[in-house]
């Protein structure tokens, strides 16, 4: 789902940069004001666990794998202001620091996953919560990647990336299966971190047990996920013909564990900061 350098014409990168600095600005403060001290322990580790998730590929068509993209996991659990700012972080050091995802491109990235992918999370759970709440987290899973992945193909376009009307329709039919596991996906996530923490799913404290846990459930993900992801491209890496990197799966975990640390720190130190300067 990451669009690398190299692909977007200059004027369509340059104006989601544009675009998605001020939007990242405001969605922080949003954050700031949304969320309680108590929870900012949750902004860690739920960082953590999406950054190991989507390490993991998992094959959806011949020589193509799909990974959580993790917008609506986030936004159920923290909020849609939170989730956007800690999606906006993980894609941050994945472009800084690990080269998934392009650093010119960056802006398009955040503004397709972490503003417009949380945007749809959030309207499709709101929308679907008084018919059945599976029901209702699933379509927020699968419209946010489904978005996402309408806002990544439809940019290359612009760009000129050349894309036949099966190469085209192909790449959504993908997505599509990308988009139906992520919902199934997102739903079991939220009934496992629910029966870890009920109280979780709603503005309330989150217990070191429970935050713990999600801790050691990102550090398997991360051991035993690199043994066993698929080698293949994601849909966006196949169409722009980006390989995954073949590095062993000793270097992968070890890049994994040094992520989540990182990205833990990142999200929870912030998220201190933001808390003493609206106590200030």
């Amino acid at each position: 789902m990451h669009i690398p350098d190299g692909f977007l014409s200059t004027p369509v990168w340059a104006t989601l940069d544009v675009v998605s600095a001020p939007a990242v600005a405001w969605v922080a403060r949003r954050a700031q004001r949304d969320t309680q001290d108590n929870r900012i322990p949750l902004l860690g580790v739920m960082g953590a666990f999406v950054f190991a998730a989507q390490m993991v590929n998992f094959p959806v068509g011949p020589g193509t794998s799909g990974h959580l993209v993790g917008g609506a996991l986030l936004t159920v659990v923290l909020g849609p202001a939170a989730a956007s700012l800690v999606l906006t972080a993980i894609l941050v050091l994945q472009a800084l620091i690990f080269q998934d995802g392009g650093v010119l491109a960056l802006g398009a990235n955040v503004f397709n996953m972490a503003l417009a992918g949380v945007a749809a999370a959030y309207l499709a759970n709101r929308l679907w919560a008084h018919a059945s709440r599976s029901v209702a987290i699933f379509a927020a899973g699968a419209l946010s990647v489904m978005t996402s992945a309408c806002l990544a193909l439809g940019q290359l376009l612009i760009s000129g990336v050349p894309m036949t009307g099966g190469v085209l329709w192909a790449s959504l039919g993908l997505f599509l299966i990308s988009a139906i596991m992520e919902g199934a996906i997102t739903v079991a996530a939220v009934r496992a971190i629910e029966r870890l923490n009920p109280a979780w799913i709603t503005p309330q404290p989150a217990t070191s047990r429970a935050v713990a846990a999600i801790a050691m459930a990102a550090l398997v993900l991360v051991v035993v996920g690199t043994l066993i992801a698929s080698a293949a491209p994601d849909g966006i890496q196949r169409l722009t013909m980006q390989g995954v990197d073949s590095v062993g799966w000793r270097a992968r975990t070890m890049a994994g564990l040094v992520g989540i640390a990182m990205i833990f720190a990142l999200c929870y130190l912030g998220g201190k900061l933001k808390s003493r300067r609206r106590s200030a």
